[in-house]
């Protein structure tokens, strides 16, 4: 099921696009603290997930950063990107790539898309508060 479909379902389900919402009632845990220069990481112990953010970020940093960590927690539940990066030589780009498509695709629906006529795609990300590359390569603007 591609990235698309299965925010849509979950958006359904549980009637929100809010991530704090979302992950609330999916019961992953989000736990803001000082992360230092880190945004935020999920983390999965004794079958409890958790989303953690950094508290120092903007509103709508932590926003973002929770609807990409909430995008690892479904689409990749069991990878750990910091010990994959560290330990072995698979590429965590096309995770991070997916988890930015998972956060685009819950915070920009496409109908939001057609609420923004005319606007750059940097308008529309610093509007909407997406990081620019989630909105290029998800929503295939330009």
């Amino acid at each position: 099921m591609e990235i698309k479909q299965r925010v849509n379902r979950l958006c359904r389900k549980y009637g929100t696009r809010d991530p704090f919402e979302l992950a609330e009632r999916m019961n992953i845990l989000v736990v803001r603290e000082p992360l230092g220069s880190i945004n935020g990481y999920y983390n999965q112990c004794y079958r409890q997930k958790f989303i953690h953010i950094n508290e120092e970020l903007e509103e709508y940093r932590q926003k973002f950063t929770c609807a990409h960590e909430l995008g690892h927690a479904v689409l990749h539940p069991k990878a750990n990107t910091p010990f994959l990066r560290d330990n072995t030589l698979f590429s965590v780009s096309r995770l991070e790539r997916e988890a930015n498509c998972f956060a685009a695709e819950l915070l920009c629906p496409d109908e939001v898309l057609l609420e923004y006529p005319g606007c750059t795609v940097g308008e529309l990300a610093r509007i909407l508060g997406i990081r620019e590359e989630a909105l290029w390569a998800c929503k295939g603007l330009g």
